[in-house]
Order: structure tokens, then sequence, then C-alpha cells
């Protein structure tokens, strides 16, 4: 539940509008004094308001400039209502819990609780934050009630304030909220703190399929094949995903319903590859690579997996679609020109077109949920590096990550603004992000053993 502690103030109407509604809900005012008390308000509104109206503009953050400017943001830890007066250890993981989640969008940074000993009534000003989230919380048998508040320090106001109700196995959920409340506040746009991410790992000895929240906190597995598993796809929506696995000795395409528990079946065991399938954006249909008459080329196939259509034909080894955003389009990877490139082609009138030029090797494309970008993975000087290019022909690449290993398997997040990849090193291989600028590079999660083959998912309640 997510309830308003206060409107938010913009114009004096509806502060007035606001005491008044709150004073009848208690005190009835008499009809003689309303019309003496709103004559004087006019009057005072008459002198205050201009003449012209003047439009807010509001200016939103672009958090993928080179030259943005990180918020200086404090969580100081949470208050227990029924003991304000101590700090205690339930309130500081929430604290901690919502500045990881601002953190991970790449805006903040965030100041450290010992620079004002944990508490909400520091200085705020004297240590340079922009703003404060302070909360509060209480305990009862069915849960938990949490008030959050975001503050502006230069000018004082509260800009937002959320109340949550839930139980206990719900305050990450509600702490993820607020953080993508916020970031709609500071950015435009909806946060991705409740996004949800797929990956590979060999945890258990064998590879299988994992799923956890943007901080790593709940990862379960959801495959148990006891054998090799690659190449996780989401539907779009996020409630289910598709996989291939060579568990029962071909590489067969396997749909899993993630709310649901042993609810996992075949979507295309044709012989030889059913591997990794792009999904439309309305969720009805796939472009899979089969290799079913020898040749690995990409067919379109219905969400039962009947196939439509051939849509490559012995032309190289054609992998790795992406769909576009606007369903028109995919890119794909074929070696048709001697070595793995990216190509696009379109849907209605199956032309072909050749994007990727530099690079001795340029593989797994995905593209940007806004449509004006595609991110890969491009052999460079010895090692693979992660680059975007725009999605138009002619277009110049620009990279993005660098430095030793191998950057692999790139996904965009769902807002467009980072992307997930997997950095291999030695025998070790990693989840890191990236903003898209190239900033803000850093490892996710500290799981054992390997993880290979990141996927995100949209945001989920």
């Amino acid at each position: 539940m997510n309830i308003p502690i206060f409107p938010f103030i913009s114009s004096p109407y509806r502060f007035f509008s606001y005491v008044f509604k709150k004073n009848s809900e208690s005190v009835p005012i008499p009809s003689r004094s309303l019309t003496l008390i709103w004559g004087v308000i006019l009057s005072v509104l008459l002198l205050t308001i201009p003449c012209q109206p003047q439009a807010k503009e509001i200016v939103y953050l672009d958090i993928t400039s080179p030259d943005a400017r990180k918020i200086n943001i404090a969580v100081p830890w949470f208050i227990n209502k029924e003991q304000p007066e101590r700090l205690q250890v339930y309130g500081r993981d929430l604290a901690d819990t919502l500045g990881n989640a601002l953190l991970f969008h790449g805006i903040f940074s965030l100041i450290p609780v010992e620079q004002y000993g944990k508490r909400q009534d520091a200085d705020w000003k004297a240590l340079g934050a922009d703003f404060v989230i302070t909360g509060s919380y209480s305990l009862s048998a069915k849960g938990v009630q949490m008030e959050i508040r975001l503050l502006d320090v230069a000018g004082g106001d509260m800009l937002m304030g959320k109340r949550y109700n839930g139980t206990r196995n719900h305050e990450q959920s509600m702490l993820f909220k607020f953080t993508n409340a916020v970031i709609k506040e500071m950015t435009g746009q909806e946060g991705i703190a409740s996004s949800k991410i797929a990956f590979v790992s060999d945890r258990s000895s064998f590879k299988e399929i994992y799923l956890t929240d943007i901080l790593g906190k709940n990862a379960r597995q959801i495959t148990r094949h006891k054998n090799l598993v690659v190449s996780p796809r989401f539907l779009p929506g996020g409630r289910y995903l598709t996989y291939t696995s060579f568990h029962s000795g071909n590489q067969n395409l396997y749909i899993t319903d993630l709310k649901q528990s042993r609810t996992t079946r075949p979507l295309s065991r044709r012989k030889g590859m059913n591997l990794a399938p792009a999904w439309s954006p309305d969720g009805k249909q796939m472009i899979l690579t089969l290799s079913k008459e020898g040749n690995p080329d990409l067919f379109l196939l219905d969400r039962k997996g009947e196939i439509l259509k051939q849509l490559t034909r012995r032309s190289g080894i054609n992998v790795s679609p992406a769909w576009s955003p606007d369903g028109t389009q995919i890119a794909f990877v074929s070696d048709r020109s001697g070595r793995p490139q990216i190509y696009f082609m379109n849907l209605k009138s199956g032309k072909v077109q050749r994007i990727t030029f530099q690079g001795s090797e340029n593989a797994e494309p995905s593209w940007s949920p806004t449509g004006d970008l595609i991110t890969y993975s491009s052999l460079t000087d010895g090692s693979y590096q992660i680059f975007t290019i725009a999605a138009r022909p002619g277009a110049t690449p620009k990279q993005v990550t660098s430095g030793p290993g191998h950057h692999e398997s790139p996904t965009w997040s769902p807002d467009g603004k980072q992307i997930l990849f997997s950095l291999r090193k030695g025998r070790s291989q990693k989840i890191y992000a990236v903003l898209k600028n190239g900033s803000n590079m850093r490892q996710l999660f500290e799981f054992p053993g390997n993880q290979t083959y990141p996927r995100w998912t949209s945001n989920q309640n």
C-alpha cells in the first residue's frame, strides 16, 4: 500500500484547500466565518500572485551526461516511532538498503553516516548534502509501517512523502518503490530498483539459471537440470523466462513461469540448436536460431513454438537476434562476410544491412529499450570490449568499457541508461554494470562461483 503523507504543495490554492479540508474533518466552520476567511485569502492571493501566470519549468537530470555531477544525498538510520531516542539495527538495515538502491542508479553520492552520527537532525548544509531522506517505522504483529520523506536541503522543503504498510517480507519492496519514486522526481523517469536480473551460475557445480534483485539480496535458483543451461531470455513483462538446456542430450528450448513452481515446459525440441530467442515487444512471437537442417538460421515462431517463417537461408552462421522496440526489425550476428558482424533485417521486406565494420569480431547485440542504440561485444586488440552504436546504417561505434579481461553478453537496463555484462578474467567470470557513457563501472554481486549470460528484465512489483 502506498499513500502520500502530505500532498505536494505547489500552489497557495492547494495549500489552503488542504488546510480547510483537514480542519473540516474535525472542527465545523460556520458559513459566515468561511466567507470572511476566504475573502482575506483571496485578498492575499491577489497581492502575491503575479499578474501573468508563470509556467513552472521542470528540469530533470541527465545521468548519462559525462559532465553530470553526482547528487550528494544522506540516508540516516530510520527511527522507531515507539523509541525515537534509540537508534536500532533494524533502522540501520532499512537505511542501508534504501541508500544502496539509490547508489545503484549512478546519480547519487551517499554521505557516510559516520560523518553525522547516523542521526536525522544533522546540519545538512554544512555536510554539503543536496537532499536528505528521513524514515520512521513501527512494528506490529501484522508487519511493518514505514513513513519516508525526501527533503530538499537548500529550499528546506519536503519534496515527497510516502507511507507503506506490509509484512516483514515486503520491506525491500517498499524501499525499492520509494527509490523508484525518488529517481522519477530527479530524472523524470521511473527508477529500476524493482527490476530483476537472471544469470547462469556454476555455484552448484552445474550451470543453472538464477534470479536476483539488483542488490543480490534475494537470489534464487530457477533451473535444476544438473546439466549445462545457457541463454536465459525474459518475455516482455518479466513473468516468463526461456532458456536452452542440454540435459536431454540436445540443445532444447524451455519456458518457465517465474511466479509458479514446476511449470517448466519445452518450446522447441528440434534436432540441433534451439537457441537464444528474441521475443517480440508484444510477447506473441519469437525469433530463434535453429539448425534442424544443418546450418544455424533464424526462424520466426509463435509463442507455442510453431514455425511461422524462415528468415535466413544458409548465408553463414546466423545467431543472436535482438528485436527492435518498435517491432519492425532485428539486429543479429552473421559470419556471411567471413567474420562475425552485426546486421539489421527489416522484418517486412527481409532486407539485410551490415552495421558493424570496426573490430575483428562483433557479437551479442542487445537493443536499447529507448530504440536509439545497440550494445554489443567487440574483439578489439585481443580482448572483448562493450561498444554501443546508433541504430542506423553508417553510424560510428563508441567504446564503453576498457581494461583487462573479456567483456561479454551485454544487456540493457529497463530504462536504457545502464549496461549489464559478464567480465571474464582468467577462470573467473562476474557480473558488472556500467552507465552507457562508460562511467560508474562496478561489480554487482559477490556470489560464489562464476556468473555468465546476464539478462535484465523490466520493473516488477
